[in-house]
């Protein structure tokens, strides 16, 4: 089984930690240590190395993967683009809480230029099998795997050329109350939520001049 442990993040955490995000230290190979945030399991480590958005507004850098199909710890050049480091064990973080209350990842965005090449790769190099792809009209296309939990919504963008790497572009948190988490929040911070595409869900994105350094969505949990 393939996991994701954490996002590498070259930005600003500052942001966060004004949304109340508790941070805790982590790290790094070379023996560094770096700041961490733990959202339902899912890490978010801070580089020191800071840089802008890329053009799709992102600054995910790479990430590391937790999976029994290693004996020990090991770097990947990339996953069609994606700097990745797969791990054996995962990281132990601490219990933290959050007003937000977030309840688990929905999913991860990965934009490309290819869904067949970035989809190829991730089966391939990940034993993460593809399991459907949806037309998403306008030219785009979705393709998901999954990883323990968390989805990987691959999204092929018709903007961008065929040759362009895949980049991790955005993550959508489930919250246990979305009305009551916007609220928290405040319409400085986030938008009003509007119907997802799943059947009887809602979803609402936290504004780009939080300076999350990537797109965050809030999402209602899935219909029981």
């Amino acid at each position: 089984m393939t996991m994701i442990s954490d996002v590498w993040m070259s930005s600003s955490i500052d942001p966060w930690r004004r949304l109340g995000f508790a941070d805790f230290p982590i790290s790094q190979p070379d023996g560094s240590t770096v700041s961490c945030l733990s959202i339902a399991g899912l890490g978010f480590r801070f580089l020191p190395e800071l840089s802008d958005p890329s053009a799709l507004g992102s600054c995910v850098s790479g990430w590391t993967l937790v999976s029994d199909l290693v004996s020990g710890d090991r770097d990947l050049l990339s996953v069609d683009g994606i700097a990745t480091r797969v791990i054996a064990e995962p990281v132990v973080a601490p219990q933290l809480t959050h007003a937000l209350n977030v309840a688990s990842i929905d999913h991860l965005v990965i934009t490309t230029g290819s869904l067949d090449r970035t989809c190829g790769a991730i089966t391939e190099q990940l034993g993460l099998p593809l399991k459907r792809i949806r037309d998403a009209g306008h030219g785009m296309r979705q393709g998901f795997h999954r990883a323990g939990s968390i989805i990987l919504e691959i999204v092929e963008r018709p903007d961008l050329a065929p040759e362009t790497a895949a980049e991790i572009w955005g993550v959508v948190f489930v919250v246990e109350d979305l009305d009551a988490a916007v609220t928290w929040l405040g319409p400085d911070a986030i938008g009003a939520p509007r119907d997802a595409v799943q059947s009887g869900r809602r979803i609402a994105s936290v504004k780009k001049e939080v300076g999350l350094g990537l797109p965050v969505a809030l999402m209602s949990p899935h219909v029981r």
